[in-house]
């Protein structure tokens, strides 16, 4: 028998392996770097606790104010946020670092909104804002006028003394390319924020990704968050919302003149 007869032409051979790795290499690719993306959450996640203890600390010794509060959040969130001490342009570490921090903290020193300032989305705006945190407690309302002198006592229920509670919402931007657009795409449908049916990206053979959403599942995310998580994605702005909490016995009377809004900064009021 001939060795034409015997064996299958080469092409025949390279051309089937072809076919297979155009199949199985964005999976491939997304495994690597969907991991590195995880990885790179998991970190974010422990920086967002850090810096919620940092904003309950920073104003529980300034009577609840939110300006110091949000200094220190931001503060404790920026190593995240922008890589300030990497190689790029000259001067020392500290002024890299008050780069960074200007060109994030806002204009106005009395109400500070730190916002996303480099990489904008589809609709030429600003990233939004890189966190929102959020004053569980003491509410407003239960703060007198102008300062509650008795934060440090037990109230007439036997309860602790005066105690600020965050919460923080830290709209972690993902930065791993491919890995951020398909993570976005499939927490919007586990969420019940949006179908998506277009070609499966992990499987370009499927025309229909067939990634449907499950309303069950958004019972557990607050719909402030879950409005702001999908506008930000449609826009072209892949973030994840990380949420971490932090409580702490008040250092200093809660004055009235901090607590005219609940929230700081640019978070809405209601969550």
């Amino acid at each position: 028998m001939s060795t034409d007869e015997s064996h299958p032409p080469r092409g025949r051979e390279s051309g089937q392996a072809a076919v297979e790795a155009a199949l199985t290499l964005p999976l491939v690719i997304f495994l690597v770097l969907g991991t590195l993306q995880l990885f790179m959450m998991l970190q974010g996640r422990i920086i967002a606790e850090y810096a919620a203890f940092q904003a309950v600390r920073a104003g529980s010794r300034n009577h609840g104010d939110c300006v110091p509060m949000v200094h220190a959040a931001l503060a404790g969130l920026l190593p995240s946020v922008t890589p300030y001490l990497g190689g790029r342009g000259g001067g020392s570490a500290a002024e890299k670092l008050a780069s960074a921090w200007a060109d994030r903290i806002g204009s106005s020193p009395q109400n500070p909104d730190p916002k996303y300032v480099r990489g904008r989305g589809r609709d030429g705006k600003h990233d939004g804002p890189i966190f929102w945190l959020v004053r569980e407690s003491p509410r407003a309302s239960a703060v007198d006028n102008p300062e509650d002198r008795d934060f440090d006592l037990p109230q007439g229920d036997g309860s602790q003394a005066m105690r600020l509670e965050v919460r923080l919402v830290y709209w972690y931007r993902l930065r791993i390319p491919f890995a951020d657009w398909v993570i976005s795409r499939m927490l919007l449908a586990h969420l019940g924020l949006k179908n998506y049916n277009a070609t499966n990206p992990l499987m370009p053979a499927d025309a229909k990704a067939g990634w449907e959403q499950t309303s069950p599942r958004v019972a557990n995310l607050d719909p402030l968050i879950r409005d702001e998580l999908r506008s930000r994605v449609n826009s072209g702005q892949y973030v994840f919302p990380i949420q971490a909490t932090y409580g702490m016995r008040m250092m200093t009377p809660a004055r009235r003149v901090h607590f005219d809004q609940q929230n700081c900064a640019s978070t809405p009021e209601g969550l």
